[in-house]
Protein backbone atom coordinates (compact mmCIF):
# COMPACT_ATOMS: atom_id res chain seq x y z
CA UNK A 1 0.00 0.00 0.00
CA UNK A 2 1.56 3.52 -1.24
CA UNK A 3 1.64 5.57 1.65
CA UNK A 4 -0.29 8.73 1.53
CA UNK A 5 1.63 11.85 1.11
CA UNK A 6 1.65 15.76 -0.16
CA UNK A 7 1.51 15.76 -3.74
CA UNK A 8 5.00 17.09 -4.30
CA UNK A 9 3.66 17.85 -8.20
CA UNK A 10 0.12 17.84 -9.19
CA UNK A 11 -1.93 19.20 -11.89
CA UNK A 12 -5.41 19.35 -12.19
CA UNK A 13 -7.79 19.32 -15.39
CA UNK A 14 -4.72 19.66 -17.92
CA UNK A 15 -6.29 20.00 -20.82
CA UNK A 16 -4.06 20.60 -24.30
CA UNK A 17 -5.64 21.05 -27.91
CA UNK A 18 -4.22 20.68 -31.08
CA UNK A 19 -6.51 22.14 -33.81
CA UNK A 20 -9.08 19.31 -33.85
CA UNK A 21 -7.54 17.01 -31.62
CA UNK A 22 -7.91 16.47 -27.89
CA UNK A 23 -4.22 14.93 -26.82
CA UNK A 24 -4.60 15.55 -23.23
CA UNK A 25 -8.88 16.05 -21.72
CA UNK A 26 -9.17 17.05 -18.27
CA UNK A 27 -6.03 15.02 -16.67
CA UNK A 28 -5.53 14.92 -12.77
CA UNK A 29 -2.22 13.84 -11.95
CA UNK A 30 -0.19 13.46 -8.52
CA UNK A 31 3.28 12.47 -7.28
CA UNK A 32 4.40 12.71 -3.94
CA UNK A 33 8.08 12.83 -2.83
CA UNK A 34 10.27 9.72 -2.82
CA UNK A 35 7.37 8.46 -5.28
CA UNK A 36 7.91 6.83 -8.42
CA UNK A 37 4.56 6.63 -10.34
CA UNK A 38 4.54 4.97 -13.80
CA UNK A 39 2.65 6.77 -16.05
CA UNK A 40 0.90 4.01 -18.71
CA UNK A 41 -0.76 4.14 -21.63
CA UNK A 42 -1.28 2.94 -25.52
CA UNK A 43 1.25 5.55 -28.20
CA UNK A 44 -1.14 8.22 -28.71
CA UNK A 45 -2.98 8.04 -25.52
CA UNK A 46 -1.45 11.29 -24.46
CA UNK A 47 1.51 10.82 -22.22
CA UNK A 48 3.91 12.15 -24.35
CA UNK A 49 1.77 15.65 -24.58
CA UNK A 50 1.04 15.45 -20.52
CA UNK A 51 4.72 15.04 -20.19
CA UNK A 52 5.13 17.86 -22.56
CA UNK A 53 3.43 20.19 -20.41
CA UNK A 54 4.73 19.20 -17.27
CA UNK A 55 8.10 20.03 -18.37
CA UNK A 56 7.29 23.14 -20.43
CA UNK A 57 7.08 22.38 -23.62
CA UNK A 58 3.96 23.23 -24.30
CA UNK A 59 1.37 25.12 -22.01
CA UNK A 60 -1.91 24.05 -20.94
CA UNK A 61 -4.93 25.44 -22.52
CA UNK A 62 -7.30 24.66 -19.10
CA UNK A 63 -6.21 23.70 -15.86
CA UNK A 64 -3.55 24.25 -13.65
CA UNK A 65 0.14 22.49 -12.25
CA UNK A 66 1.01 22.97 -8.60
CA UNK A 67 4.90 22.35 -7.41
CA UNK A 68 6.04 22.25 -3.73
CA UNK A 69 1.87 23.68 -2.63
CA UNK A 70 2.46 26.37 -5.48
CA UNK A 71 1.70 27.55 -8.99
CA UNK A 72 4.05 26.14 -11.64
CA UNK A 73 3.46 27.15 -14.97
CA UNK A 74 7.16 26.69 -17.04
CA UNK A 75 7.41 28.84 -20.24
CA UNK A 76 9.78 26.46 -21.76
CA UNK A 77 11.84 23.62 -20.62
CA UNK A 78 14.91 25.52 -19.65
CA UNK A 79 12.83 27.36 -17.07
CA UNK A 80 11.21 23.82 -15.75
CA UNK A 81 14.42 22.81 -15.31
CA UNK A 82 15.57 25.77 -13.52
CA UNK A 83 12.21 25.30 -11.26
CA UNK A 84 13.27 21.53 -10.19
CA UNK A 85 11.42 19.29 -13.13
CA UNK A 86 13.88 17.68 -15.50
CA UNK A 87 12.62 15.41 -17.96
CA UNK A 88 15.23 12.58 -19.49
CA UNK A 89 13.98 11.70 -22.98
CA UNK A 90 13.69 8.15 -24.54
CA UNK A 91 15.86 9.83 -27.43
CA UNK A 92 18.45 11.39 -25.66
CA UNK A 93 19.56 15.17 -25.90
CA UNK A 94 22.95 14.81 -25.27
CA UNK A 95 25.71 16.94 -27.52
CA UNK A 96 28.09 14.15 -28.19
CA UNK A 97 31.21 16.62 -29.24
CA UNK A 98 30.71 17.88 -25.82
CA UNK A 99 32.34 16.93 -22.87
CA UNK A 100 30.30 15.20 -19.91
CA UNK A 101 30.53 18.39 -17.58
CA UNK A 102 29.62 20.29 -20.90
CA UNK A 103 26.53 18.58 -21.35
CA UNK A 104 25.34 18.31 -17.51
CA UNK A 105 25.47 22.86 -17.55
CA UNK A 106 24.82 23.52 -21.44
CA UNK A 107 22.18 26.06 -21.81
CA UNK A 108 22.76 26.77 -17.96
CA UNK A 109 26.91 27.66 -17.32
CA UNK A 110 28.18 28.78 -14.31
CA UNK A 111 29.48 31.79 -15.06
CA UNK A 112 31.19 35.37 -13.08
CA UNK A 113 31.60 38.69 -14.87
CA UNK A 114 30.56 36.60 -18.32
CA UNK A 115 33.80 33.67 -17.95
CA UNK A 116 32.84 30.09 -17.81
CA UNK A 117 33.65 28.90 -14.39
CA UNK A 118 35.26 25.76 -15.87
CA UNK A 119 36.68 24.47 -13.02
CA UNK A 120 33.12 24.36 -10.83
CA UNK A 121 31.58 22.62 -13.41
CA UNK A 122 33.82 20.06 -13.53
CA UNK A 123 33.19 19.39 -9.69
CA UNK A 124 30.03 19.85 -9.55
CA UNK A 125 29.67 17.23 -12.12
CA UNK A 126 31.76 14.99 -10.35
CA UNK A 127 29.96 14.97 -7.35
CA UNK A 128 26.61 14.45 -9.31
CA UNK A 129 28.69 11.14 -10.96
CA UNK A 130 29.71 10.43 -7.72
CA UNK A 131 26.57 10.64 -5.94
CA UNK A 132 25.23 8.15 -8.56
CA UNK A 133 27.95 5.89 -8.19
CA UNK A 134 29.21 6.52 -11.76
CA UNK A 135 32.65 7.51 -10.66
CA UNK A 136 34.41 5.66 -13.70
CA UNK A 137 32.70 8.27 -16.01
CA UNK A 138 34.75 11.48 -16.05
CA UNK A 139 33.74 15.15 -16.86
CA UNK A 140 36.01 15.17 -19.21
CA UNK A 141 35.76 12.67 -21.41
CA UNK A 142 33.21 13.73 -24.75
CA UNK A 143 30.19 12.04 -24.51
CA UNK A 144 30.42 10.43 -28.03
CA UNK A 145 32.95 7.93 -26.07
CA UNK A 146 30.35 6.41 -23.14
CA UNK A 147 27.90 4.02 -24.08
CA UNK A 148 24.90 4.43 -24.59
CA UNK A 149 23.67 3.35 -20.59
CA UNK A 150 26.35 5.60 -19.93
CA UNK A 151 24.99 8.26 -21.47
CA UNK A 152 21.59 8.14 -19.93
CA UNK A 153 22.90 8.03 -16.47
CA UNK A 154 24.97 11.47 -17.62
CA UNK A 155 20.78 12.60 -18.67
CA UNK A 156 20.55 11.56 -14.64
CA UNK A 157 23.15 13.74 -13.38
CA UNK A 158 22.23 16.70 -15.26
CA UNK A 159 18.88 16.52 -13.15
CA UNK A 160 21.02 16.23 -9.98
CA UNK A 161 23.47 19.27 -10.69
CA UNK A 162 20.76 21.47 -11.36
CA UNK A 163 18.65 19.92 -7.56
CA UNK A 164 16.15 18.13 -9.37
CA UNK A 165 12.80 17.93 -7.24
CA UNK A 166 11.11 15.63 -9.99
CA UNK A 167 12.13 13.91 -12.43
CA UNK A 168 10.72 12.36 -15.84
CA UNK A 169 12.06 9.12 -17.12
CA UNK A 170 10.60 8.37 -20.44
CA UNK A 171 11.04 4.91 -21.64
CA UNK A 172 14.87 4.75 -19.70
CA UNK A 173 15.39 0.91 -20.46
CA UNK A 174 14.18 0.93 -24.32
CA UNK A 175 17.83 1.02 -25.78
CA UNK A 176 19.25 -0.98 -22.76
CA UNK A 177 20.58 -4.74 -22.01
CA UNK A 178 19.32 -6.41 -18.98
CA UNK A 179 22.31 -5.78 -17.07
CA UNK A 180 22.15 -1.79 -17.15
CA UNK A 181 18.95 -2.01 -16.96
CA UNK A 182 19.45 -3.78 -13.31
CA UNK A 183 21.64 -0.90 -12.98
CA UNK A 184 19.50 2.11 -13.56
CA UNK A 185 16.36 0.28 -11.34
CA UNK A 186 19.38 0.45 -8.87
CA UNK A 187 19.89 4.12 -9.30
CA UNK A 188 16.34 4.94 -8.96
CA UNK A 189 16.08 3.34 -6.15
CA UNK A 190 18.88 6.10 -4.69
CA UNK A 191 17.07 8.50 -6.24
CA UNK A 192 14.01 8.06 -4.01
CA UNK A 193 16.25 7.78 -0.95
CA UNK A 194 16.78 11.54 -2.04
CA UNK A 195 13.33 12.14 -1.88
CA UNK A 196 13.25 12.94 -5.76
CA UNK A 197 9.71 12.08 -7.14
CA UNK A 198 10.13 10.11 -10.16
CA UNK A 199 7.74 9.84 -13.13
CA UNK A 200 8.55 6.14 -14.99
CA UNK A 201 6.88 5.90 -18.12
CA UNK A 202 7.26 2.21 -19.76
CA UNK A 203 5.51 -0.04 -22.41
CA UNK A 204 7.02 -3.01 -20.25
CA UNK A 205 4.67 -4.45 -17.80
CA UNK A 206 7.14 -5.93 -15.60
CA UNK A 207 9.59 -3.26 -15.04
CA UNK A 208 6.58 -1.37 -14.11
CA UNK A 209 5.45 -3.81 -11.31
CA UNK A 210 9.55 -3.77 -10.06
CA UNK A 211 10.12 -0.54 -9.92
CA UNK A 212 7.16 1.64 -9.19
CA UNK A 213 5.29 2.52 -6.36
CA UNK A 214 1.43 3.73 -8.05
CA UNK A 215 0.34 4.13 -11.55
CA UNK A 216 -1.83 6.18 -13.77
CA UNK A 217 -3.90 5.09 -17.01
CA UNK A 218 -4.14 7.46 -19.51
CA UNK A 219 -6.34 6.70 -22.88
CA UNK A 220 -7.61 8.87 -25.52
CA UNK A 221 -6.43 11.77 -23.72
CA UNK A 222 -7.91 11.06 -20.28
CA UNK A 223 -6.99 9.24 -17.02
CA UNK A 224 -9.06 6.02 -16.52
CA UNK A 225 -7.33 4.66 -13.25
CA UNK A 226 -4.47 4.88 -10.78
CA UNK A 227 -3.99 3.51 -7.81
CA UNK A 228 -1.22 1.30 -5.93
CA UNK A 229 0.75 -1.21 -8.31
CA UNK A 230 0.85 -3.28 -5.92
CA UNK A 231 -3.01 -4.22 -5.29
CA UNK A 232 -3.41 -4.05 -9.19
CA UNK A 233 -2.82 -7.00 -11.52
CA UNK A 234 -0.83 -6.65 -14.90
CA UNK A 235 -4.01 -7.92 -16.78
CA UNK A 236 -6.15 -5.32 -14.81
CA UNK A 237 -4.00 -2.50 -16.03
CA UNK A 238 -3.69 -3.47 -19.93
CA UNK A 239 -7.45 -3.87 -19.81
CA UNK A 240 -7.13 -0.25 -18.74
CA UNK A 241 -4.97 0.78 -21.24
CA UNK A 242 -6.93 -0.69 -24.37
CA UNK A 243 -10.55 -0.33 -22.81
CA UNK A 244 -10.98 -4.44 -23.29
CA UNK A 245 -9.29 -7.82 -22.34
CA UNK A 246 -6.17 -9.04 -23.91
CA UNK A 247 -6.75 -12.49 -23.83
CA UNK A 248 -3.35 -13.80 -25.83
CA UNK A 249 -0.32 -11.83 -25.61
CA UNK A 250 1.61 -14.36 -28.30
CA UNK A 251 -0.20 -15.57 -31.49
CA UNK A 252 1.15 -18.73 -32.33
CA UNK A 253 -0.82 -20.58 -35.53
CA UNK A 254 0.81 -23.58 -37.03
CA UNK A 255 4.14 -23.44 -38.86
CA UNK A 256 5.58 -25.80 -41.06
CA UNK A 257 9.26 -24.71 -41.81
CA UNK A 258 10.00 -25.29 -45.59
CA UNK A 259 13.19 -24.95 -47.56
CA UNK A 260 16.16 -22.71 -46.59
CA UNK A 261 15.80 -19.43 -47.52
CA UNK A 262 18.79 -17.49 -45.90
CA UNK A 263 22.06 -19.53 -45.27
CA UNK A 264 24.80 -17.73 -42.98
CA UNK A 265 28.07 -19.24 -43.00
CA UNK A 266 31.31 -18.35 -40.45
CA UNK A 267 30.03 -14.94 -41.07
CA UNK A 268 32.67 -12.52 -39.21
CA UNK A 269 33.36 -8.26 -39.90
CA UNK A 270 35.95 -6.67 -38.12
CA UNK A 271 35.01 -6.17 -34.62
CA UNK A 272 31.82 -8.27 -34.57
CA UNK A 273 30.19 -10.48 -35.33
CA UNK A 274 33.26 -12.75 -34.56
CA UNK A 275 31.69 -15.68 -36.01
CA UNK A 276 27.95 -15.97 -36.90
CA UNK A 277 26.17 -19.83 -38.68
CA UNK A 278 22.46 -20.15 -38.91
CA UNK A 279 19.61 -21.40 -41.88
CA UNK A 280 16.76 -19.74 -42.05
CA UNK A 281 13.56 -21.21 -43.18
CA UNK A 282 10.27 -19.97 -44.98
CA UNK A 283 7.21 -20.22 -42.80
CA UNK A 284 9.81 -19.72 -39.42
CA UNK A 285 10.42 -17.33 -36.95
CA UNK A 286 14.34 -17.54 -35.96
CA UNK A 287 14.89 -15.55 -32.48
CA UNK A 288 18.49 -13.80 -32.00
CA UNK A 289 19.31 -13.18 -28.23
CA UNK A 290 22.02 -10.89 -26.48
CA UNK A 291 23.27 -8.39 -24.60
CA UNK A 292 23.73 -4.94 -26.25
CA UNK A 293 27.25 -5.14 -27.75
CA UNK A 294 27.42 -8.78 -28.34
CA UNK A 295 27.31 -7.90 -32.30
CA UNK A 296 23.01 -8.92 -33.18
CA UNK A 297 22.78 -5.98 -35.20
CA UNK A 298 25.89 -5.53 -36.45
CA UNK A 299 25.57 -9.42 -37.89
CA UNK A 300 22.11 -8.25 -39.44
CA UNK A 301 23.52 -5.40 -41.17
CA UNK A 302 26.76 -7.34 -42.09
CA UNK A 303 23.59 -9.80 -43.78
CA UNK A 304 21.87 -7.02 -45.89
CA UNK A 305 24.61 -4.86 -47.15
CA UNK A 306 25.51 -2.56 -44.34
CA UNK A 307 28.61 -3.36 -42.69
CA UNK A 308 32.24 -4.78 -44.54
CA UNK A 309 31.84 -8.83 -44.41
CA UNK A 310 35.72 -10.25 -43.47
CA UNK A 311 35.05 -13.59 -44.15
CA UNK A 312 31.69 -15.99 -44.41
CA UNK A 313 28.98 -16.57 -46.86
CA UNK A 314 25.82 -15.22 -47.44
CA UNK A 315 23.37 -17.38 -49.31
CA UNK A 316 19.66 -16.20 -50.25
CA UNK A 317 18.29 -18.71 -52.32
CA UNK A 318 20.12 -20.12 -54.71
CA UNK A 319 22.61 -17.46 -55.15
CA UNK A 320 25.62 -16.89 -52.64
CA UNK A 321 26.98 -13.56 -52.77
CA UNK A 322 27.96 -10.75 -49.91
CA UNK A 323 25.89 -7.41 -51.65
CA UNK A 324 24.56 -4.25 -51.52
CA UNK A 325 21.55 -3.21 -49.54
CA UNK A 326 20.06 -2.56 -52.94
CA UNK A 327 20.85 -6.02 -54.40
CA UNK A 328 19.00 -7.84 -51.07
CA UNK A 329 15.76 -5.87 -51.63
CA UNK A 330 15.64 -7.32 -54.99
CA UNK A 331 16.71 -10.62 -53.83
CA UNK A 332 13.64 -10.54 -51.51
CA UNK A 333 15.83 -9.56 -48.35
CA UNK A 334 14.13 -6.11 -46.44
CA UNK A 335 15.75 -4.92 -43.00
CA UNK A 336 13.76 -3.02 -39.87
CA UNK A 337 16.70 -0.97 -38.34
CA UNK A 338 16.30 -0.52 -34.77
CA UNK A 339 17.51 2.90 -35.10
CA UNK A 340 13.95 4.42 -36.88
CA UNK A 341 15.04 8.14 -35.74
CA UNK A 342 18.45 8.49 -37.82
CA UNK A 343 17.43 5.53 -40.42
CA UNK A 344 14.29 4.17 -40.77
CA UNK A 345 12.56 6.91 -41.78
CA UNK A 346 11.97 10.16 -43.12
CA UNK A 347 10.92 12.83 -40.06
CA UNK A 348 10.02 15.63 -42.38
CA UNK A 349 7.75 13.44 -45.08
CA UNK A 350 4.86 12.46 -44.95
CA UNK A 351 3.41 8.23 -43.41
CA UNK A 352 2.11 7.70 -46.84
CA UNK A 353 5.75 9.31 -47.94
CA UNK A 354 7.53 7.20 -46.12
CA UNK A 355 5.81 3.98 -46.62
CA UNK A 356 6.41 3.99 -50.49
CA UNK A 357 9.44 6.00 -50.62
CA UNK A 358 11.43 2.56 -51.50
CA UNK A 359 8.67 1.11 -53.21
CA UNK A 360 6.47 3.01 -56.00
CA UNK A 361 5.10 0.24 -58.00
CA UNK A 362 1.20 0.14 -58.83
CA UNK A 363 0.99 3.70 -57.81
CA UNK A 364 0.19 5.60 -60.76
CA UNK A 365 1.43 5.06 -64.42
CA UNK A 366 5.09 5.76 -66.68
CA UNK A 367 6.48 6.15 -63.16
CA UNK A 368 3.74 9.10 -62.39
CA UNK A 369 2.35 8.85 -58.78
CA UNK A 370 -1.39 8.85 -58.79
CA UNK A 371 -1.87 10.54 -55.11
CA UNK A 372 -5.19 8.84 -54.13
CA UNK A 373 -3.41 5.28 -55.13
CA UNK A 374 -0.98 6.37 -52.86
CA UNK A 375 -3.54 7.60 -50.00
CA UNK A 376 -5.31 4.20 -50.71
CA UNK A 377 -2.08 1.73 -50.49
CA UNK A 378 -1.78 3.88 -47.05
CA UNK A 379 -4.73 3.84 -45.33
CA UNK A 380 -4.88 -0.02 -45.83
CA UNK A 381 -1.63 -0.42 -43.63
CA UNK A 382 -2.70 2.50 -41.29
CA UNK A 383 -5.62 0.22 -40.30
CA UNK A 384 -3.67 -3.12 -40.47
CA UNK A 385 -1.19 -2.03 -37.83
CA UNK A 386 -3.55 0.51 -35.97
CA UNK A 387 -1.31 3.53 -36.91
CA UNK A 388 -2.73 6.51 -34.81
CA UNK A 389 -2.56 9.69 -37.25
CA UNK A 390 -4.86 11.78 -38.69
CA UNK A 391 -4.06 10.25 -41.94
CA UNK A 392 -2.12 9.42 -45.14
CA UNK A 393 -0.64 12.94 -44.77
CA UNK A 394 0.21 13.53 -41.52
CA UNK A 395 4.35 14.33 -41.26
CA UNK A 396 5.91 11.31 -39.38
CA UNK A 397 7.81 13.74 -36.73
CA UNK A 398 4.35 14.78 -35.53
CA UNK A 399 3.38 11.07 -34.74
CA UNK A 400 4.06 9.11 -31.01
CA UNK A 401 7.21 7.25 -31.55
CA UNK A 402 5.42 3.88 -31.06
CA UNK A 403 3.41 4.91 -34.23
CA UNK A 404 6.61 6.34 -35.70
CA UNK A 405 7.80 2.50 -35.61
CA UNK A 406 4.64 0.94 -36.72
CA UNK A 407 5.12 3.44 -39.96
CA UNK A 408 8.63 1.67 -40.30
CA UNK A 409 7.56 -1.61 -40.26
CA UNK A 410 4.22 -1.13 -42.20
CA UNK A 411 6.96 0.39 -45.53
CA UNK A 412 9.22 -2.68 -45.10
CA UNK A 413 5.98 -5.49 -44.98
CA UNK A 414 4.80 -3.13 -48.07
CA UNK A 415 7.58 -4.84 -49.87
CA UNK A 416 5.84 -8.34 -49.78
CA UNK A 417 9.55 -9.39 -49.48
CA UNK A 418 10.49 -13.45 -48.66
CA UNK A 419 12.96 -12.84 -45.88
CA UNK A 420 12.32 -10.36 -43.21
CA UNK A 421 15.32 -9.06 -40.61
CA UNK A 422 13.37 -7.31 -37.68
CA UNK A 423 15.83 -5.67 -35.33
CA UNK A 424 13.56 -4.93 -32.15
CA UNK A 425 10.12 -4.59 -34.17
CA UNK A 426 8.11 -3.35 -30.98
CA UNK A 427 10.60 -1.16 -29.25
CA UNK A 428 8.61 1.78 -27.47
CA UNK A 429 5.67 0.06 -28.88
CA UNK A 430 2.58 0.15 -26.49
CA UNK A 431 1.15 -3.38 -25.60
CA UNK A 432 -2.00 -3.44 -28.06
CA UNK A 433 0.06 -2.56 -30.54
CA UNK A 434 2.87 -5.35 -30.04
CA UNK A 435 -0.49 -7.31 -29.87
CA UNK A 436 -0.82 -6.67 -33.66
CA UNK A 437 2.70 -6.79 -34.27
CA UNK A 438 3.00 -9.82 -32.93
CA UNK A 439 -0.10 -11.39 -34.95
CA UNK A 440 1.05 -9.83 -38.29
CA UNK A 441 4.41 -11.80 -37.57
CA UNK A 442 2.90 -15.22 -37.22
CA UNK A 443 0.55 -14.43 -39.91
CA UNK A 444 3.23 -13.79 -42.47
CA UNK A 445 5.19 -17.32 -41.27
CA UNK A 446 2.44 -19.44 -40.56
CA UNK A 447 -0.06 -18.23 -43.61
CA UNK A 448 2.37 -16.54 -46.30
CA UNK A 449 5.65 -18.51 -45.75
CA UNK A 450 7.68 -15.27 -44.57
CA UNK A 451 11.28 -16.20 -43.05
CA UNK A 452 11.27 -14.02 -40.03
CA UNK A 453 14.65 -13.02 -38.42
CA UNK A 454 13.45 -11.53 -34.68
CA UNK A 455 16.57 -9.75 -32.80
CA UNK A 456 14.94 -8.55 -29.50
CA UNK A 457 16.46 -8.30 -26.32
CA UNK A 458 13.09 -8.70 -24.83
CA UNK A 459 13.08 -12.36 -23.60
CA UNK A 460 9.35 -12.84 -23.10
CA UNK A 461 8.69 -11.77 -27.27
CA UNK A 462 11.58 -14.31 -28.41
CA UNK A 463 9.82 -17.23 -26.22
CA UNK A 464 6.56 -16.50 -27.35
CA UNK A 465 6.80 -15.36 -30.77
CA UNK A 466 10.37 -17.38 -31.85
CA UNK A 467 10.14 -21.20 -32.98
CA UNK A 468 13.89 -21.51 -32.30
CA UNK A 469 16.40 -19.29 -30.77
CA UNK A 470 20.30 -18.54 -31.06
CA UNK A 471 22.25 -16.61 -28.77
CA UNK A 472 25.00 -14.35 -29.04
CA UNK A 473 27.42 -13.63 -26.87
CA UNK A 474 30.99 -11.84 -26.84
CA UNK A 475 30.43 -11.66 -31.09
CA UNK A 476 29.91 -15.71 -31.49
CA UNK A 477 26.40 -16.81 -32.31
CA UNK A 478 25.64 -19.96 -30.46
CA UNK A 479 23.48 -22.87 -32.41
CA UNK A 480 20.06 -22.49 -32.44
CA UNK A 481 17.58 -24.24 -29.88
CA UNK A 482 13.90 -25.48 -29.89
CA UNK A 483 12.07 -22.76 -27.99
CA UNK A 484 10.71 -25.69 -26.01
CA UNK A 485 13.81 -26.03 -24.36
CA UNK A 486 14.50 -22.95 -23.31
CA UNK A 487 13.28 -20.29 -20.73
CA UNK A 488 14.39 -16.69 -19.58
CA UNK A 489 16.78 -17.85 -16.99
CA UNK A 490 18.66 -20.11 -19.32
CA UNK A 491 18.48 -17.29 -22.15
CA UNK A 492 19.99 -15.18 -19.59
CA UNK A 493 22.41 -17.27 -18.64
CA UNK A 494 23.92 -17.86 -22.15
CA UNK A 495 23.49 -14.04 -22.65
CA UNK A 496 26.21 -13.49 -19.91
CA UNK A 497 28.61 -16.33 -20.52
Amino acid sequence: MVELRTPRLEARGLEKRFGPTIAVAGVDFSLASGEVRALIGENGAGKTTLLQLLSGVHVPDRGKIELDGELYAPASPGDSRTRGVVMVHQELALAPHLTVAENLFLGMEVTRFGVLRRDEMRDRSRRALAELEQDEISPLTRVARLSLAQQQIVEIARALVHEARVLILDEPTSSLSRPDVEKLFRLIDRLKQRDLAIIYVSHFLEEVRERADSFTVLRDGRSVGEGSIEEASSREIVKLMVGREIREMFPRSKRIPGDVVLEVSELTGPGVPRSASFELRRSEVLGIAGLMGAGRTEMIRAIFGLRPVLRGTVRVGMLTSLALPGVRLAQGVGLLSEDRREEGLAASLSVAQNLTLSYLEGLGPLQLLQPRRLDRVTEEWIAKLDIQCRGPRQRVSELSGGNQQKVALARLLYHDLDVLLLDEPTRGVDVSSKVAIYRLIDELAAERGKAVLLVSSYLPELLGMADRIAVMSRGRLAAARPVAALDEERLMEACTC
